[in-house]
């Protein structure tokens, strides 16, 4: 089973890597060397917001698995505090051998452990194997989610 640790920023171009080989990654990330600005500058905002990181699973210096793990303090549900887990990626190569349940596991018992009572996430309509995989880790689609994309213009 490959190491669990917090993402440095010599780990973006393979972070990037794994955001960018899927059909719906392809389409929006950037994926080239050196790597461009964006994702550097993103990482170090991530980096000074309390509770938000991006996990990385890495095997013999790899990073064959990620996903962005964001903790929420809230009013709603009594104050609960919250998780967000965003952009899930296990390389293509190690997909179905456990490395994503694995990772997704951690992710959940690090927002226990920071008093989160509920971790939350969305899944493209399009990624029918990734709701079977929530699924088997016990979440319920039992919300509707909804985006709003704000041209870079406007921002």
């Amino acid at each position: 089973m490959p190491e669990f640790r917090e993402a440095t920023q010599a780990d973006l171009p393979q972070i990037v890597r794994l955001l960018a080989e899927d059909p719906l990654g392809a389409q929006r990330e950037r994926y080239e060397e050196p790597l461009p600005q964006a994702y550097i500058d993103a990482f170090g905002r991530m980096r000074r917001q309390p509770g938000n990181r991006i996990l990385v699973a890495v095997e013999a210096a790899t990073v064959i698995g990620c996903l962005q793990l964001t903790v929420i303090a809230g009013l709603s549900r009594q104050g609960l505090t919250r998780a967000q887990i965003e952009g899930v990626r296990v390389a293509k190569d190690r997909r179905g051998s456990g490395i994503g349940q694995a990772l997704m596991r951690h992710a959940i018992e690090i927002a226990r452990a920071e008093g989160c009572g509920l971790v939350q996430l969305t899944t493209d309509r399009r990624r029918a194997q990734a709701h079977g995989f929530y699924e088997r880790l016990g979440f319920v689609a039992s919300h509707l989610g909804m985006k709003l994309e704000i041209a870079a213009e406007e921002r």
